[in-house]
């Protein structure tokens, strides 16, 4: 029996857990596929974005520069936190470190959720179909082995059929799992390296904010005295 011969004449739970086996693969590879090339143009974004963020001179524009290169927007949320921060405040921003702090921590928030976004799926695929797969090789077994006896007759022939055939289902499971995993391991290796790009870019601004409110600070006590 080929496998779609063993959906066509399984019972409602066989045909459910396959089912479900191949929601979960097809979410799998899509979010494999689409993430691996998005973090592919977030890595290339990211670097031009910065370099073009360090050669401008002001903040203003910095964000004019870093905009038609973070089309994914990855700096921008950090930007536009720092330009709420700054010419009205920086006599100010020396003593607001905390708020600055908060600030450019939820704009950071919001792009790594983005980030994040698919490997809660992948993983959960990794962990489970497995144990999907596995269910219905047990039920499989249990209604070959209730079928053999009621029938009477126990042979090697009427055992092996019916049970290779329900192994399939844990094979269907790993086939889904091994490239879930896999997907998981790769893209979450990428994401870690821009991650930890973006949160360079933050404390590198972090420090730039404070230590242009405290040069502006120190520039209005000298015109005082």
């Amino acid at each position: 029996m080929n496998p779609l011969q063993l959906l066509t004449e399984s019972d409602a739970l066989t045909r459910c857990l396959a089912l479900l086996l191949l929601l979960m693969s097809v979410a799998s590879w899509t979010v494999i596929l689409w993430k691996g090339w998005l973090l592919q143009r977030v890595r290339s974004s990211l670097a031009r974005s910065i370099a073009a963020f360090w050669q401008a001179d002001s903040f203003s524009e910095a964000r004019s520069r870093v905009q038609p290169f973070d089309r994914l927007g990855l700096l921008l949320p950090m930007l536009n936190a720092a330009l709420r921060q700054s010419p009205g405040t920086l006599s100010q921003m020396a003593g607001s470190d905390l708020q600055l702090t908060r600030t450019l921590r939820e704009a950071l928030n919001v792009v790594l959720r983005r980030l994040h976004f698919g490997q809660t799926l992948l993983a959960t695929t990794g962990a489970t179909s497995p144990f999907v797969g596995l269910l219905g090789t047990v039920w499989g077994i249990y209604l070959a082995m209730a079928t053999i006896a009621a029938q009477g007759q126990i042979a090697v022939d009427r055992i092996a059929g019916p049970v290779g055939e329900a192994l399939i289902m844990t094979a269907a499971g790993l086939a889904v799992a091994i490239p879930a995993v896999l997907g998981y391991n790769l893209l979450g290796r990428q994401i870690a390296q821009v991650e930890a790009d973006l949160e360079g870019f933050v404390h590198d601004l972090h420090q730039l904010l404070l230590s242009s409110g405290a040069s502006h600070g120190s520039t209005v006590v000298s015109q005082e005295s």
